[in-house]
Parts: structure tokens; sequence; C-alpha cells
């Protein structure tokens, strides 16, 4: 089979990796985090259903908490780090996989230690596909700002669903079904009314100038 192109974004099972990034005990006050945690777990998964390995962080956990119980993520050993970055605590994790080539980006907050990943992650030459409705912020303006500079970055910005159905690949994959769950519900987590980067020019009616 062909290879990836990198510029496509493909995401295939066997050369990605989950990161579940510090959904703690003490961020639960942070918006839409019930709904957030629930995305990231469907995720995790799908991930065990389709063997794409998981990692999860903890930021200092001493003040902020474990990893909340309902990400059903207790298999995973956490890395603890002070780091706003993943990467220095799951060196190691990155290093023994020589075939990784893109990597699931879900957790809190978008703008503090999803943005420094995604750069760190970026910088090693890996795609970055960031889970967007499994990601938030306290300020809903800084999770919008940052999910933009990771996308002029060169990020990915994807929803749970496209992930899962790109990892599958197949309707007649042997644990389609298994994956397959109920939609994830809209959450605000987009401004209402989406401004298009550039604006068209209003049509005058006329077909030349001055005519």
């Amino acid at each position: 089979m062909a290879a990836a192109r990198p510029a496509l974004g493909r995401v295939l099972p066997g050369s990605s990796i989950l990161f579940l990034c510090d959904m703690q005990e003490k961020f639960r006050h942070v918006v839409y985090f019930r709904q957030i945690v629930s995305v990231a777990a469907r995720m995790l998964k799908v991930a065990r259903l389709l063997n794409v390995p998981a990692v999860l962080t903890e930021q200092y956990p001493q003040g902020l908490g474990p990893t909340v119980p309902e990400l059903g993520a207790q298999d995973l050993q956490p890395h603890t780090k002070t780091c706003l970055s993943m990467v220095p605590a799951v060196q190691q994790e990155l290093d023994a996989r020589p075939q990784l080539r893109s990597v699931l980006l879900c957790g809190l907050e978008t703008q503090a230690c999803i943005l420094q990943t995604a750069l760190d992650l970026l910088d090693r030459g890996l795609q970055v596909h960031v889970v967007v409705d499994a990601c938030s912020s306290r300020s809903q303006v800084d999770r919008l700002v940052a999910l933009s500079r990771m996308r002029q970055s060169g990020a990915f910005l994807s929803t749970s669903e496209g992930l899962i159905f790109q990892l599958v690949g197949d309707a007649a994959h042997p644990q389609f079904k298994e994956v397959l769950g109920p939609p994830t519900p809209d959450l605000p987590l987009l401004p209402r009314k989406q401004q298009m980067p550039f604006q068209l020019p209003r049509y005058s009616g006329r077909i030349h100038p001055g005519t």
C-alpha cells in the first residue's frame, strides 16, 4: 500500500498515537469539561479497539489532582509533568515508535498545554490532529485563537467523528460497528457567525469599471 502523503493528513492506525492531556480533577470548572472528557473517552475506546497506543499526562497532580475517572484511563500510567508541553514527559514513548506519523491530541487547556504540545510535535516533523471537540479552555476566546494559531503552524483541526472514520477506514472493518456511537452533541465551541478569511467584493451590476 502506498504511504500516506503528509500534506493530506491521512490518519492510519499503525502510524498514529493518541495523546490525552491533563484532564484532571481541578479542571472540572473549565467550560464544557464533562463533554470534552466524554469525547476523549470515546477516542480512547476506539484507540483500544484499533490497537492505537495512547499516552496520558497529568500537570502537577499534587496541586491539580489526578485524572478524572470518567476518562476511563485507569489502565494508563500517567506521565507527570510541570512543563506545559507533553513532549518532554513522553519523549521515550515517541522515540520507541519510529513508524509514528500522526498524533491525535485531546485535552486541556487549548491555549497552553495543547498549543505547546502541538508546536513541539510539529517541530519533530510529526503530523498533529487536534480533536477540536475534545479540547477546551477556561476562556473560549483563548480556545479559538489557539486553534487558529495551531492551524497556521501546520496542525490539522479535526472532529472526533472524522478521525474515527479515518482510523476505521472501511465499513467492512471487523470493528466498524463497535467504533460507531451516537454523534457528539453540538456544543457552542465555535462562534455563531463564522467570518470568512477575506471579503468577497460586492457585485455592483457593472461589467467594467466606469460603465
